[in-house]
């Protein structure tokens, strides 16, 4: 018994094969040719549709689009890589019809047609929509950091700075320290010590000035940082003590039923604070409903995001922040103080009443206090309130909209759960594709259209598995 064996690679052939036959009609690049086909590129913003009637031929611009949406489908995200892979790849020279574009020319697409090849990639929502994907309007954001080109070297702070100025002080003077000792001794290794300690105290010094001119860079820089290989990166903390990275905070917001990415944009602010009213209405628009339901963890709560939600159709669920240590010091928290919407005042633990004071604080117009200085003074459970003469509890003028919210949650408490499962898988999914390096471009504006192509990839393959390469061909072509 043989094994099974391979054809001749000298065999001569009567009729050629077609690379058609080498492309199953399930394959996912199938679909990738009939998506771009269905595009409007012209309206989407490419540039180069039509070819111009003098000069050399140009490529057309949905073949390097088809070319980037496989690469990206495919974790091959580098133009070098996309080079080789369209000489040597049947699927490649089947969509892109036996092309081969050299790298620069890759490179320059991507760069040349971020805003269009961001336009394409949010048409893939109109897809989504056709299948009525989102009829439970139900969406999770998260953020998280991705590290950019820039290295932390490379990157420069207030403190960075004054550290590394500190540490270059400190080095000059023990220089100087062991140069004076060599100076004592008389001999030939002493003098050769010498020459090479004030070799270092030169170079030492030189650094010094770099550092100087770096410092005044950082100072007048207007968030007080400065990055050198990628201009728009930041340093942002990371969830492990004493970790971080420089690189970008990605935005993504998730449909909670199908986990596909309905929204997501790149920032460089290194907290989510205050991007809930605004992630919250770009999944509102990509669903085109009336309403949407968005969760989001703690490091979204704020006030004025979730105040700016109000009567847009965005409604935000996020648990509140719990920023005093009032309960490990076993005192009563604002949670203990019951809010009387009717008689607006407050019932302490004791069953007293707090009432709302004529004059606001000082330092905001728009918070309002709330005591009763009778009761404080002879109250039996005093030692559990607060160690001053009185209790006052604060409460912001648009404090109802808070409770609202608050209510809205504590009829979910499954909210949280439902978050996490939703959005974190996402993330790792990305990540793993975009390796440790993470992003390939440099500058936000490049940053975001990178993302955009990672995003339409992997909502392409969530489509896939839902629904199958049949059916996603039918829905395009019609």
């Amino acid at each position: 018994m043989t094994h099974i064996a391979g054809s001749d690679r000298s065999q001569m052939l009567l009729l050629p094969e077609a690379i058609d036959d080498y492309v199953a009609h399930d394959n996912p690049v199938r679909f990738v040719d009939a998506f771009v086909d269905a595009l409007d590129l012209r309206a989407a913003g490419f540039a180069r549709v039509e070819a111009k009637a003098t000069g050399r031929p140009g490529y057309a611009p949905g073949d390097l689009l088809r070319l980037y949406i496989y690469g990206y489908l495919n974790r091959i995200q580098s133009s070098r890589r996309l080079e080789r892979e369209a000489n040597r790849n049947i699927e490649l020279m089947w969509l892109i019809g036996r092309l081969a574009p050299d790298f620069k020319t890759i490179a320059d697409f991507r760069r040349d047609n971020g805003p269009a090849i961001r336009a394409a990639c949010a048409q893939f929502m109109e897809l989504c929509r056709q299948f009525n994907l989102f009829t439970r309007a139900v969406v999770a954001i998260d953020g998280s950091k991705f590290k950019a080109v820039n290295n932390r070297d490379k990157n420069f702070t207030v403190n960075k700075v004054a550290k590394r100025i500190e540490q270059v002080e400190a080095s000059i003077a023990r220089y100087l320290t062991a140069l004076d000792q060599a100076d004592r001794q008389d001999n030939d290794i002493a003098e050769a010590k010498a020459t090479r300690l004030k070799e270092k105290i030169e170079g030492l010094r030189k650094q010094m000035q770099a550092l100087k001119e770096m410092q005044k860079q950082v100072e007048a820089a207007p968030d007080k940082q400065v990055s050198l290989t990628d201009p728009d990166a930041r340093s942002m903390a990371t969830s492990g003590k004493g970790t971080g990275i420089v690189g970008y905070n990605v935005q993504i917001a998730v449909d909670a039923e199908h986990h596909l990415i309905v929204a997501h944009e790149v920032t460089n602010d290194g907290t989510d604070r205050a991007q809930l009213a605004f992630m919250g209405r770009k999944a509102l628009e990509a669903i085109e409903g009336e309403e949407v339901t968005v969760l989001a963890d703690r490091g979204y709560y704020s006030g004025e995001e979730v105040l700016a939600c109000e009567g847009t159709g965005v409604l935000p669920r996020v648990p509140k922040t719990m920023t005093s240590g009032k309960d490990k010091l076993g005192l009563f928290t604002i949670r203990d103080f019951i809010y009387d919407a009717d008689n607006d005042n407050y019932i302490c633990p004791a069953g007293e009443r707090l009432t709302r004071g004529k004059a606001r604080s000082d330092r905001h117009d728009n918070i309002d206090h709330y005591r009763n200085l009778t009761a404080c003074s002879s109250c039996a459970l005093k030692h559990k309130c607060t160690p001053t003469k009185h209790k006052r509890v604060k409460r912001w003028e648009h404090e109802d909209v808070l409770d609202k919210m608050q209510a809205a949650l504590d009829r979910m408490p499954n909210a949280m759960t439902i978050r996490r499962q939703t959005v974190e898988h996402p993330f790792g999914t990305l990540k793993a594709w975009m390796g440790s390096t993470h992003f390939l471009t440099r500058t936000l504006r490049k940053v975001k259209t990178e993302m955009s192509l990672q995003v339409l990839a992997y909502n392409m393959k969530r489509m896939i598995n839902i629904f199958g390469i049949k059916s996603l061909m039918e829905a395009v072509a019609n």
